[in-house]
């Protein structure tokens, strides 16, 4: 006879073995989520915190994000307490892909250049690199010349295919920076990308690089931050940026000398002979301290095409360096042809210079020499003739003429 129950010894069985199966993937789940959650919501390190102190801010104020590749630097401006935006920290890039100028297309691999815009909305705590936010590529200017592609992000781990590659801890603690900013109420940040630090001397060496103009619009916009240390208002207009001025008349002012002072000095440099040059990359950079780093052993994750950062920042000298003397001051040269100049000694000893000998004295000269010159004329110039006519005329007798360097010496 079969029991009531048989048929469902199986079941119970079954049910035996998964139940505790589905307990460790709820429980797997959930430490996977609270591990998630944990290394978006860690703080801001203690260091840092200091840092923001001692320049008068805070973890929740406003922040702009400034990049340049050929340094791989990502710096950290924070607004202070008389609304001014003043460096915090400066983080070295592990990886950037590409070369140096703008992002055109996707799949070109180059990390672009220009001035983005993160929202909250583009953070992503549930990043494949840990953590990431997307910095906004394309914005208006990428659109306006066709610039196609997405997801570009500062992300962690050592790897790049157009994006700014932190590794895991600096990620996160830009991740973590970012998070305050927007809880203390900025709805988002300014992401600042340069090829280079935009200083005159490298505006000046890379003057006859194909991106100049568009590097000179983000000169602009890097002069323009730095004098009034507001984050520029920009735009697009013509295929340009635009940035609009400051509504602080005194501020705007500091920024219009500034900018003109930084276009004299690359004039000047260019002038006065500085080499122009093309930095080339087999595939972007990284800083020299994650170089370092990975030599000694430091875990940084997957790293993108190793072999290509042997041939990183290759610099091909394209106008070499000429080096005129610099001009002589009007008041040295002045002192060289005065009264008291040393080099009245070498004059000879009858030579009188024309501010010391006055118009009487000029005028008496001439009209001597004017003088002389026709009586012996009168005089000569009959006698002359008639013993060139008769062959009687003596060859004429030179003086043999004293060496220059002998006449300098006895003056």
């Amino acid at each position: 006879m079969v029991s009531p129950n048989g048929p469902r010894r199986p079941e119970r069985s079954r049910l035996r073995v998964l139940v505790p199966a589905l307990i460790g993937l709820l429980s797997v789940a959930l430490s996977s989520a609270a591990a998630l959650a944990e290394k978006a919501n860690a703080p801001i390190p203690a260091a840092t915190l200091a840092l923001m102190a001692a320049r008068g801010t805070d973890a929740a104020s406003p922040i702009v994000l400034r990049a340049y590749k050929k340094e791989s630097e990502i710096e950290v401006w924070k607004r202070n307490g008389a609304g001014r935006y003043v460096p915090i920290k400066t983080y070295p890039i592990c990886r950037w892909s590409g070369q140096l100028g703008p992002k055109t297309k996707s799949g070109d691999r180059q990390t672009p250049e220009g001035f983005y815009t993160v929202a909250k909305s583009q953070m992503n705590p549930n990043s494949r690199y840990y953590l990431s936010f997307d910095i906004g590529y394309p914005n208006a200017y990428d659109r306006a010349h066709g610039g196609t592609g997405s997801a570009v992000m500062v992300h962690g781990v050592c790897s790049s295919m157009g994006c700014f590659a932190m590794t895991d801890a600096v990620a996160g603690e830009l991740f973590s920076i970012a998070r305050e900013a927007f809880s203390g109420g900025q709805r988002a940040f300014q992401f600042q990308s340069f090829p280079f630090r935009m200083t005159a001397a490298n505006m000046a060496r890379h003057r006859t690089d194909p991106n100049i103009a568009f590097w000179r619009q983000l000169k602009e916009g890097s002069d323009r931050f730095e004098a009034t240390g507001e984050e520029p208002v920009v735009s697009v207009s013509g295929g340009r940026y635009a940035f609009a001025p400051s509504p602080d008349p005194a501020k705007e002012a500091a920024f219009v000398a500034l900018h003109k002072d930084e276009s004299d000095r690359i004039a000047g440099l260019v002038d006065g002979g500085a080499a122009a040059v093309r930095t080339t990359y087999s595939d972007g950079g990284q800083h020299a301290f994650w170089a370092a780093r990975i030599r000694q052993g430091f875990p940084v994750g997957d790293i993108s095409r190793p072999e290509a950062l042997a041939y990183a920042g290759q610099e091909v000298v394209l106008i070499p360096a000429r080096h005129r003397p610099p001009p002589v001051p009007e008041a040295v040269w002045a002192e060289w042809i005065g009264r008291g100049s040393p080099s009245l000694a070498l004059r000879t000893t009858d030579f009188v210079p024309p501010y010391e000998a006055g118009t009487d004295r000029i005028a008496a000269g001439v009209a001597r020499y004017v003088q002389t010159s026709a009586r012996t004329y009168a005089q000569t110039w009959p006698s002359l003739a008639r013993a060139a006519i008769e062959a009687e005329m003596p060859p004429p007798a030179f003086t043999p003429l004293q060496p220059q360097i002998e006449k300098v010496a006895q003056r």
